[in-house]
C-alpha cells in the first residue's frame, strides 16, 4: 500500500511513528544533558558560596538583617548556607552522592526563596528553573557520566 492510497488516519499514524523514532535517537544526548544540568546548577550555588566567603562580615550582616532563615540563628544559618553552597555543588558536579547533593541544594533553594522578604519575579523564575533541574537529578540520578555510576556500577543511571 502506498502513501497515496492510505487513509489520512494511517498517514497520521505513520508520521507519528517517524516522529517518535526520531525522538528515540536523541537518547544518546541524555548523559550530556544530565551533566550539563548538574554543571549549570552547581556553578550558580558554588559562586554564591564563594561570594559569601569572600566578604564574611557582609554575609553575617545579610543573614542577620536581610535573610530571615526560619528556626536558625543568623550566624549558624550563614555558616550552614555557605558550607552547603561550597560542598553540595562539588558533589553534584562529580555525581558523587548526586541525589543527596541535589536534594540538599533543593532545600537551600527553597529556604533562599522563603527567607527573602521580597524577591523579584525574574529571580523567582531562576529559582524555579534551578529547582526543576535539581528535581530531575534527585529523581533520576546524576546520569551515566557520574562517580555514582562508576563506583556503584548501577545500570539504572
Amino acid at each position: 500500500m502506498n502513501a497515496a492510497s492510505s487513509s489520512p488516519a494511517q498517514q497520521a499514524r505513520q508520521a507519528l511513528r517517524q516522529l517518535v523514532s526520531l525522538g528515540s535517537h536523541l537518547d544518546v544526548l541524555r548523559p550530556l544533558a544530565a551533566l550539563l544540568a548538574r554543571l549549570y546548577v552547581a556553578q550558580v550555588f558554588f559562586w554564591a558560596g564563594l561570594t559569601k566567603l569572600r566578604d564574611w562580615e557582609s554575609t553575617l550582616f545579610l543573614f542577620a538583617e536581610e535573610y530571615k532563615v526560619p528556626l536558625l540563628p543568623p550566624a549558624m544559618a550563614a555558616v550552614m548556607g555557605t558550607g552547603g553552597e561550597l560542598v553540595l555543588p562539588v558533589l553534584l558536579v562529580l555525581g558523587l552522592c548526586g541525589r543527596f547533593g541535589a536534594l540538599g541544594l533543593s532545600v537551600m533553594n527553597v529556604v533562599a526563596v522563603i527567607s527573602l522578604s521580597e524577591i523579584a519575579p525574574a529571580a523567582l523564575q531562576q529559582h524555579v528553573l534551578w529547582g526543576a533541574l535539581l528535581a530531575v537529578v534527585a529523581i533520576y540520578g546524576p546520569g551515566p557520566w557520574s562517580l555514582d555510576r562508576f563506583l556503584c556500577d548501577e545500570k539504572k543511571y
